[in-house]
């Protein structure tokens, strides 16, 4: 299977970029309820997205039956400075517009290993099959390595095709990381990256210019099989495709 549509959209720089992606949350929202009667998001971690997150506050929405994930998270725990779970809380879900029991996080503090089979638990109950979960959105950033979610270059995450969460061993951050695998994330109705700033423009260039053929970014592979697949960037990270 190959992916529906490809999508480049541009824009001037991050707060653009974030306005943006609250109307595409927002519009697939209203598709997903009017279709399915919930919507399922998961949410990527980092400093891309809290602008994001932050308009969501204030958005008018039926946040009543939205579904709440996390696309990775460190093993740590909840109020961690470290935590991608408390950034978005304190961002946007702490508002309380999405009922916490449709909060579904990531529990760093079990331990990378244990979170990972917890949520892997957590997804088949909340999406009631033990098909490969498929969110309506996943939210993704990528970074200067051109990794996205916790899938890093080099890592066992990369490889696996069993699970819908795995927990992986990050050298160059001597870290344990929990992520929804690749299987997962290509499961997704649409998988939407957000990419700011110039230090993101040299990976960018090359995971869109990746040859089939050849190696390939860990975000390169985030292609989803029967979905959308729309890359969200400033001016800044794109300030390199022009020469590619």
């Amino acid at each position: 299977m190959t992916t529906h549509r490809t999508e480049l959209v541009q824009r001037k720089d991050a707060e653009a970029l974030a306005a943006h992606a609250r109307a595409v949350v927002l519009e697939r929202a209203r598709a997903a309820l009017a279709e399915r009667g919930a919507f399922r998001l998961a949410l990527a971690g980092g400093s891309t997205p809290r602008t994001l997150y932050r308009m969501l506050a204030t958005a008018q929405a039926d946040f009543a039956r939205w579904h709440v994930y996390f696309g990775d998270e460190r093993a740590v725990p909840p109020e961690h400075a470290d935590s991608n779970y408390r950034m978005a809380h304190e961002a946007w879900l702490g508002a309380g517009q999405v009922p916490g029991a449709q909060v579904h996080r990531m529990r760093g503090e079990l331990g990378a290993g244990s979170a990972a089979a917890q949520y892997e638990r957590e997804l088949v109950e909340s999406f009631g099959s033990r098909e490969v979960p498929r969110f309506d959105l996943v939210l993704l950033g990528m970074g200067e390595d051109g990794h996205t979610a916790s899938l890093f270059p080099g890592t066992t995450a990369l490889v696996e095709t069993r699970l819908f969460v795995a927990s992986t061993w990050v050298e160059k951050l001597s870290s344990n990381r929990i992520t929804l695998t690749l299987r997962t994330l290509n499961a997704a109705r649409q998988a939407l990256f957000l990419v700011a700033g110039a230090d993101k423009a040299r990976a960018l260039r090359e995971v869109l210019h990746a040859r089939e053929d050849g190696p390939r970014l860990p975000a390169a592979l985030v292609r989803p099989w029967e979905g959308e697949l729309t890359w969200l960037v400033d001016s800044a990270a794109a300030s390199a495709l022009a020469h590619g």
